[in-house]
């Protein structure tokens, strides 16, 4: 994986494929489509397929303040680790030499959890070294955006090393992935750069938790969520993550999101709060984890209702209602539009006005005909 202007990840071909592995990579490969069984869980035309939804906070206030909503993900990393369930966990945690940046690193202590908490929003490769756990003795769990999770699940499909090695998969839920740029311009709107700057944090400490730059004099700068990601890393998430039809982690056995609190006209408010996380076990062993976690004592549920969601992630539920018109217009320009089964786009999109699939479809008509689709 190598970081291609203007900040993304992308993969280095330093080879020739054959034609099985060039298949098996279409095969695999959530980019170019994804397939979702609901298996007898109750399968949600929004959000997927699950096995129970709650809402919930750590319970130690250290990690539940650290983390970027209520540390609910971290809090089951922590659980899975002391019960001796698994030996690491595979996460994305903040780069030591490019602050904005992200690494993959191992996990084996709760400690290890809690320095990697918070949100990254920047390019992540958690896949990109798998190989060699899959040959070593640990057990692992993963965590990963829903479209390393998916990539994940499928290769499991056809090698049982995954089984074997990681048999818990997490995820949150995502609403893109900002070029490194990104990054690099919440510093400059902050009156900082790379050179400056000691770490960054895009959220946590707090919810939703600022975004804060630890600068090399000793001084902090820091911007509001609503800030950094409303008026400038949204705007430099790439175009794949505008037609995704999985934000919301459905190959994932446990995912984790903002429950945001709601203003009277159901919108999110982003006032600083105790952190409070949507858990949702996708599977069966999903809600084992999370029924196990909350009787640790590492976690505290409650009820949820999920008609709830619509108003607690409206960007969630925007882009799955017109996720058919954005592929209907990228299908009209000739461009290649993923496979997607399982997923119901057509259901989705039915719940969206004609207007605003309308002006989905023509706008992203507007982007190819613009050139802004290359």
């Amino acid at each position: 994986m190598e970081m291609t202007p203007p900040g993304y990840l992308r993969p280095r071909q330093t080879a020739p494929l054959t034609e099985l592995e060039d298949a098996r990579i279409a095969r695999i490969c959530p980019g170019l489509g994804q397939d979702v069984e609901p298996a007898g869980r109750t399968d949600d035309v929004l959000w997927g397929p699950y096995e129970a939804v709650k809402v919930g906070f750590a319970t130690d206030p250290g990690l539940r303040f650290s983390a970027s909503s209520g540390g609910a993900l971290s809090a089951l990393l922590v659980h899975l680790l002391q019960s001796g369930k698994v030996d690491a966990v595979i996460q994305t945690a903040a780069s030591p030499k490019v602050p904005v940046a992200n690494v993959t690193v191992l996990s084996k202590t709760a400690a290890d959890v809690q320095a990697a908490a918070g949100s990254r929003y920047a390019p992540s490769a958690p896949l990109a070294e798998l190989a060699p756990h899959l040959d070593s003795d640990l057990r692992f769990t993963f965590v990963g955006k829903p479209c390393d999770v998916a990539a994940l699940r499928a290769l499991a499909a056809e090698d049982p090393r995954i089984g074997a090695s990681i048999p818990y998969m997490l995820s949150f839920f995502c609403a893109g992935v900002p070029s490194q740029a990104g990054g690099e311009a919440v510093l400059t709107a902050l009156g900082t750069d790379l050179q400056s700057t000691e770490s960054f944090r895009y959220r946590g400490n707090g919810w939703p938790g600022r975004a804060t730059a630890s600068l090399k004099d000793g001084t902090e700068r820091s911007m509001t969520y609503h800030e950094s990601w409303g008026t400038i890393l949204s705007d430099h998430a790439q175009l794949r993550c505008k037609i995704c039809a999985d934000g919301t982690g459905k190959a994932a056995d446990l995912v984790c999101a903002d429950a945001w609190h709601c203003d009277d006209k159901g919108y999110p408010l982003f006032e600083e709060s105790e952190g409070v996380s949507l858990v949702m076990a996708r599977t069966e062993t999903g809600a084992a984890i999370m029924r196990e976690a909350e009787d640790a004592g590492q976690i505290e549920l409650a009820p949820f209702n999920l008609e709830d969601l619509k108003s607690i992630q409206p960007g969630q539920l925007g882009r799955r209602r017109a996720l058919l018109a954005r592929l209907a217009g990228l299908r009209l320009l000739g461009r290649p539009v993923p496979r997607y089964r399982g997923l119901h786009i057509f259901a989705a999109a039915r719940r969206n006005s004609f207007a605003k699939n309308l002006r989905n479809f023509v706008g992203m008509l507007r982007r190819g005909l613009t050139g802004r689709l290359d």
